[in-house]
């Protein structure tokens, strides 16, 4: 368990903020001594068609652990929700005060509701609505419990559009149901965004038509001479309907010109004159490039784009672009441009490390995604300015704040220290956007990214370490609004989610997120 100062049980609610939920929502008002919503055997969920799939979702969540029915009913003829149901609502009045994610969540005696414009809004409210309930509500086998939510009226929507986390799966691979357990994993903070590292130095991971040497060369190998594994297109296809199914967008990422040493083992001709044409096994990182100039290049990307394209409905595509330290100087910045210029031919948005900044022929649009330090004196402002002077705009991922396979504290089993590590959970929480890059307007920010970078990473336990809890405190600067945000609420409400971490089978890292606090802060 995460212990309160004042030695309290840490599930006992939290004075400063009337809930436990994690993002902290927009507006909350509890009535305290008011009766609370109560989930019995009778209860059903009432939605319209369009509705179906967030109230299937719903349903599943709570069926193994209540062992209730919980019919899912269209309210037809007259039929409205009782006391004990759950009622979703899509109504598109709403639209200009939630927008396209906001809801309202109103639980008393009287029944639950949730109200949204779009079923993304419906689904984000069921994570709320989630967490009002005991923590073993998540668990896979039939509990006895008090099914009770604190009566609650909520009206919520995000702050940024982009709430992301990434996954990397080239320097190790992980399965398709470890992907979607993750999936499954990140949409509790409502997190819109899975970004998919798909190649790097050490391993190709997924399949392009026409190009078998890639998966039959390319990812046969991870970190440490590992098996390796990639992706059939059946495989990606998988993972990106279960993706949509929960509201997150896929964005896959095939790094070049640099991080191509899989791809060069696979196809020497498009590397470097001179390059090892061997594969790699290590940490070390920019050392390989692709030849900017042969034709080679330029074919085997075509091919690439084209079929990652075709494979992916979402509007994005990841070039990388970052630590290309032996492509040449002068050539890097007409390669970016030609790069997200043929992404953009084939019909999605380019993403670029802020590296990418340096061309200033980006094409149009063309998102930069800023992994420095979140520290004045390494702001990046000029590269940064460069994508927003080309029409684009920035995702923020400061390494030392939000990389989560930095480790926690010198004691942390696995990770690495680099960014300036390691980095607490505090730390985490503690930075604000709009103060990482000065002079970018913050409505050319896009939003933020959690990465986990998995050189260290090899199990979906090991993930589930370094993701969280840190991968919540992302998600709230994503989420809620900056005025409302503070550590020490933050880190009340976080100590309540041990038991719910345990009852998901999440092998979070566990540590006191209290320490500093005044007893007083909780209840």
């Amino acid at each position: 368990m995460l212990p309160c100062l004042d030695g309290r049980n840490p599930t006992e609610e939290v004075r400063m903020s009337p809930t436990r939920i994690i993002p902290q929502p927009t507006e909350q008002r509890i009535a305290g001594s008011a009766a609370p919503f109560t989930l019995i055997v009778s209860s059903r969920i009432l939605a319209t068609d369009a509705a179906a799939s967030v109230a299937g979702y719903l349903a599943g969540i709570l069926r193994p652990s209540t062992g209730y029915p919980l019919p899912i009913v269209s309210p037809v003829d007259g039929d409205v929700a009782g006391p004990a149901d759950i009622a979703l609502h899509l109504d598109l009045a709403d639209s200009s005060s939630l927008g396209a994610e906001g809801y309202t969540l109103a639980t008393s005696e009287a029944g639950a509701s949730i109200t949204a414009a779009t079923p993304a809004g419906l689904f984000y409210g069921v994570q709320s609505f989630r967490q009002l309930l005991p923590p073993e509500v998540e668990k896979h086998s039939v509990q006895s419990v008090a099914w009770q939510a604190t009566s609650a009226t909520l009206t919520d929507r995000p702050r940024f559009a982009w709430r992301g986390a990434m996954l990397d799966v080239a320097r190790h691979f992980f399965s398709v149901p470890a992907v979607k357990r993750y999936i499954d994993e990140i949409v509790l903070f409502k997190i819109n965004t899975l970004h998919l590292h798909l190649t790097d130095d050490q391993g190709w991971r997924i399949s392009i038509p026409g190009r078998q040497e890639l998966t039959g060369i390319g990812a046969s190998t991870a970190v440490g001479g590992g098996s390796g594994g990639f992706y059939t297109e059946e495989d990606f296809a998988s993972i990106v309907r279960y993706a949509a199914d929960r509201f997150v967008t896929i964005v896959p990422e095939i790094d070049v010109p640099g991080h191509t040493q899989a791809a060069i083992a696979a196809y020497p001709e498009i590397g470097l004159p001179g390059s090892s044409t061997a594969v790699y096994t290590g940490m070390e990182v920019g050392f390989s490039s692709l030849d900017v100039h042969a034709d080679a290049t330029w074919q085997f990307l075509d091919d690439v784009f084209r079929s990652v394209a075709s494979q992916t409905p979402g509007p994005y595509l990841h070039i990388g672009g970052d630590e290309s330290h032996t492509t040449p100087p002068e050539e890097f910045p007409e390669f970016i441009a030609r790069a997200t210029a043929l992404v953009a031919a084939h019909g999605k948005i380019p993403i670029a490390w802020h590296e990418a900044g340096r061309s200033e022929g980006l094409a149009p649009g063309t998102i930069g995604q800023y992994w420095d330090y979140a520290t004045p004196e390494r702001n990046g402002a000029e590269l940064a300015a460069s994508f927003i002077e080309q029409g684009g705009s920035i995702i923020f991922s400061p390494a030392d704040v939000s990389y989560l396979d930095i480790t926690y504290d010198e004691s942390t089993p696995i990770g690495q220290a680099w960014a300036g590590g390691p980095t607490t959970v505090q730390s985490a929480y503690e930075w604000e956007p709009t103060d990482v890059l000065l002079g970018v307007p913050e409505d050319r920010m896009l939003g933020v990214e959690a990465p986990l970078w998995t050189e260290t990473v090899v199990t979906s336990a090991d993930i589930d370490y370094l993701a969280f809890p840190r991968l919540a405190a992302v998600a709230e600067i994503g989420w809620s609004n900056k005025d409302n945000r503070t550590w020490a609420d933050f880190s009340a409400r976080l100590a309540l989610w041990d038991p719910r971490f345990t009852a998901l089978g999440i092998a979070a890292h566990r540590d006191d997120p209290t320490a500093g606090l005044a007893p007083e802060t909780l209840e």
